[in-house]
């Protein structure tokens, strides 16, 4: 650069990071910036300066460093641009910008309009500012109008979630399509959850944490509000909405992931909350106590102990103020025995077993089929891996910066971890920790009688039957005694299929609904993934 020469700074903007990659926006800008300079007789600086952000922003990193490598400069300077949109697409953020530029003792120029100080050009630039605003917005309209009457059609259109993909369809133009093996995990995670499987949002956390197909966040780690996400999405169901954009619910045009059926299942799970099973305060006192509710009220009774002259005795009530049975007691045995009675008569008949034996075979091979294609999965992840840990290790040989090296060495470390992780995955899967006899007979002997689990008399025997065989809080009123039970799935659907009612089937695959809920969680338990405690009560209720 002579002495005096006035030094050019190019600036090029595009409005996002997509248009860096597709197309020749940034380097045609440049193009025509150098051969204005060179036209004017001005030195060009080394560096171009780039932003892929919306033209709406002033806050931009690349301006900012421009701006900065301005106010350094002691010679005269002038900042290029190709075209007054490529500074702003709004009035407001031009005027802020040219605030700055003027503060960092640079001028604009551009090769399509002639900047100045006078009436007439500012109005001119003020007008080609207003019109770059209106094209903005006007884009912004027509995309968001083409955007919601392709939603009003059933087509998704925002980032694909977790488990779909988008594809080009011939004549449907990208739809979300399964995304494998990813689809399978999610669609695993929601049905775990509407079935109980998974008794909490946490348990799904962890279940997909420990899952290395499933996409984690930069951090390696899954947050809660993912989890949430997921559970409450639609999309996974089939449907498609925009509340904002005033787009109801609707049934989408891709491939649902789970039933309608499954995700309201979520969904009332969700807005229950936690129910009685989880309770803390069961104890082996009085193991009713938060389950049983009171009839009226609905408010889970306490219990206590209440000191007699020559004894103690033990007795529930009802807490809650404004009730017609606050502070009345009922004793434990009359309480308690109503519900041994009720539990005593929970045996679903032997025509169950002949049904769940047959089908528990189906399932117990559909599940080993899973286990291979996830582990083919994860065979793919570890050759990826190999060839992530050879390009770092290229890295390195050409580089000597020892920060540069370091921080290459700490990407290798990272990823042998992981793949120390995935092999030990692929060497537990297809091994269950027990034979296909021995989880049959597991799941039968809780099916046969929950009763002789509850007698048993350990609080973790107790809990584990109230968990499984009922899916609500008991409901018990100081005169009519217990109430109407809601029993879980296995005992009411197949009690109704066994019992006295009669009634059509359905047209095909009615036997499905029953290994699902029979047999789930004996076949998870063979595989490790449900706790070691209370082995006989293994049968989750899906």
């Amino acid at each position: 650069m002579k002495t005096g020469q006035t030094l050019a700074l190019l600036y090029g903007r595009v409005s996002s990071i997509k248009q860096t990659k597709v197309g020749d926006g940034l380097k045609s800008q440049e193009t025509r910036c150098r051969e204005f300079a060179r036209s004017k007789g001005y030195a060009v600086h080394d560096e171009v300066f780039t932003d892929d952000v919306s033209g709406s922003r002033v806050d931009r990193p690349g301006m900012m460093k421009m701006l900065s490598v301005a106010k350094k400069q002691k010679s005269e300077v002038v900042i290029i641009i190709d075209d007054v949109s490529r500074l702003a697409r709004g009035l407001q953020a031009h005027l802020e910008l040219r605030g700055l530029i003027a503060k960092a003792g640079a001028r604009l120029e551009s090769p399509t309009v002639e900047f100045g100080d006078d009436s007439d050009a500012m109005l001119v630039e003020h007008l080609l500012a207003s019109v770059s605003q209106h094209a903005r917005q006007k884009n912004g309209e027509q995309t968001k109008n083409r955007m919601k009457a392709r939603l009003q059609n059933g087509y998704f259109v925002f980032q694909a979630p977790a488990g779909y993909r988008y594809q080009s369809v011939s004549g449907r133009g990208k739809m979300l399509v399964r995304d494998e093996p990813v689809a399978a995990i999610v669609q695993e995670a929601l049905e775990g959850y509407a079935m109980r499987r998974f008794e909490t949002q946490a348990d799904v956390l962890r279940y997909l944490q420990a899952n290395p197909l499933f996409p984690h966040d930069g951090a390696g780690a899954i947050m809660n509000m993912r989890v949430t996400r997921l559970l409450t999405n639609p999309v996974y169901a089939g449907f498609v909405e925009a509340p904002n954009w005033g787009v109801t619910r609707r049934i989408g045009q891709h491939e649902p992931l789970v039933s309608v059926q499954t995700f309201q299942r979520v969904q009332d799970r969700l807005n229950d909350g936690a129910y009685a099973n989880r309770q803390r305060n069961l104890n082996d006192d009085f193991p009713l106590r938060g389950f049983v509710v009171c009839a009226e009220c609905e408010n889970p009774l306490t219990a206590c102990w209440s000191s007699g002259m020559y004894a103690k005795y033990a007795y529930y009530h009802c807490c809650k103020r404004g009730c017609s049975h606050y502070g009345k007691s009922i004793r434990r045995e009359k309480i308690e025995g109503a519900f041994e009675a009720m539990l005593q008569t929970v045996q679903p008949t032997e025509k169950l077993f002949t049904v769940a034996q047959s089908m528990f075979r189906e399932l117990w091979d559909h599940r080993l089929g899973q286990t291979k294609v996830q582990a083919k999965a994860l065979s793919s992840e570890l050759v990826k891996i190999d060839k992530q840990v050879a390009q770092f290790l290229d890295r390195i040989v050409g580089t000597s910066v020892p920060a540069v090296i370091s921080a290459y060495e700490n990407q290798i470390e990272k990823l042998e971890q992981e793949k120390a992780l995935i092999q030990e995955r692929i060497a537990d899967m297809g091994k269950p920790k027990s034979t296909f006899d021995d989880s049959v007979r597991i799941a039968m002997a809780f099916l046969a009688s929950p009763w002789n689990l509850w007698r048993s008399g350990r609080l973790e025997d107790r809990k584990m039957v109230l968990k499984l065989a009922f899916t609500e809080r008991l409901k018990y009123d100081r005169i009519e005694g217990l109430r109407t039970a809601n029993l879980s799935l296995p005992f009411k659907v197949l009690g109704q299929i066994f019992g006295e009612k009669k009634g059509m089937a359905h047209p095909k695959r009615f036997e499905l609904l029953t290994p699902r809920f029979v047999v789930w969680c004996s076949i998870q338990l063979s595989y490790g993934c449900v706790g070691k405690q209370c082995v006989t009560a293994c049968v989750a209720i899906l």
